[in-house]
């Protein structure tokens, strides 16, 4: 059916996949692939706000004339997430709080970690396959500089909220797994792309399109397109092997050239060079001291600005060589992200995009 403000909130029992967290960046392509492939798609939404779903106003919505079929439910409502779950076949688990910082764990627990049990416990009862998105961040990093795999151990990665809340997440999953659950886990790296309204991981793109990209962070990171993401969660969901992990990775790149790739497509100067250890460092700390003052923690955190420290580095082989996982080039990544914001006024273009852009 097509989702009206008027539509019931109630699930059909025709329903083939679940997608939670499909209003966000991966569930919400995630949602767009499984339409354009025919499959009978019920979509989580909040109890109390049809709105999310349909966006009618100005048809602008996640799902505005897309045939979903939604169910209201939290993710730690048992009853009703198990209705919710029952009848289809397949469970994209995509919803979690995200937030790099140092505060929110209680909060990120009883989101990433006792949301992710009950998903994962109403999948078993249903006899539905569990397709876990978790993050790299779950994974440690190796210490001589060789992109980490599936099977590296915790340690290198800072220990913050949200790297030990979705680390506890997959343990969750994987104790299902021993109970009989059939799931499988994927640890997308950083992605950028289409459709990511709130938006979340595309402001560092923004960002960069806005002018305010003068030095780059010190570190590197590994980027994809969410599109991709969404392609390996499918094929996952065919062929990965349960109680398996699954890098869904992309192109490894230093944020100077990332954000060069950046300015080059939304028409900015360049930046002009990394932004020193000890200052990004000093950013933190002044991030942290005005969370102090103000009760809220900002984006710029010693957190966030440690991991931008890093060398983010993951390798996808298991995923291409198990899944036939497969990455486009990032730079058509980028044209199509920031098309996508232009388009729908989250940037302006640059009139002499020419002549900055040199």
């Amino acid at each position: 059916m097509i989702v009206s403000a008027r539509d019931s909130l109630q699930p059909s029992s025709q329903s083939d996949c679940l997608v939670t967290g499909a209003t966000g960046l991966v569930g919400n392509n995630v949602v767009r692939l499984l339409v354009n492939r025919h499959q009978n798609v019920r979509v989580l939404v909040r109890p109390g706000q049809p709105q999310a779903v349909a966006g009618q106003t100005a048809g602008r919505g996640a799902f505005a004339a897309l045939p979903v079929d939604p169910a209201a439910a939290a993710l730690h409502d048992e009853a009703a997430m198990q209705r919710a779950v029952d009848g289809t076949t397949h469970v994209i688990h995509s919803a979690a709080m995200v937030h790099c910082g140092w505060r929110h764990l209680a909060e990120m627990r009883h989101v990433n970690v006792e949301g992710t049990r009950v998903v994962a416990r109403a999948a078993r009862r249903a006899g539905a396959r569990l397709i876990h998105v978790s993050s790299v961040d779950a994974i440690g990093l190796r210490s001589d500089g060789v992109p980490a795999d599936e099977e590296t151990p915790p340690g290198g990665m800072l220990e913050c909220p949200y790297v030990v809340t979705k680390r506890e997440a997959e343990e969750a999953v994987l104790e299902e797994v021993d109970k009989g659950l059939d799931a499988v886990i994927v640890n997308p790296v950083y992605m950028i792309g289409p459709w990511d309204w709130k938006p979340s991981s595309g402001r560092m793109l923004l960002e960069v399109g806005a002018g305010r990209g003068l030095f780059a962070p010190p570190g590197s990171n590994d980027f994809v397109d969410v599109r991709d993401v969404a392609q390996g969660i499918l094929l996952a969901m065919s062929r990965g092997q349960t109680g398996r992990r699954y890098i869904l990775g992309g192109q490894s790149l230093s944020y100077l050239d990332a954000w060069r790739i950046f300015a080059r497509t939304t028409g900015r100067m360049p930046p002009l060079g990394h932004a020193p250890r000890a200052a990004v460092r000093v950013a933190g700390w002044l991030g942290d001291a005005i969370g102090l003052i103000s009760g809220r923690e900002p984006d710029v955190n010693s957190a966030a600005t440690t991991m931008s420290l890093l060398a983010h580095n993951f390798s996808s082989r298991r995923a291409e060589t198990e899944l036939g996982y497969a990455y486009r080039p990032f730079e058509t990544t980028v044209q199509d992200a920031w098309g996508w914001f232009v388009e729908r006024g989250y940037a302006r273009p640059v009139r002499d995009r020419a002549v900055l852009a040199r």
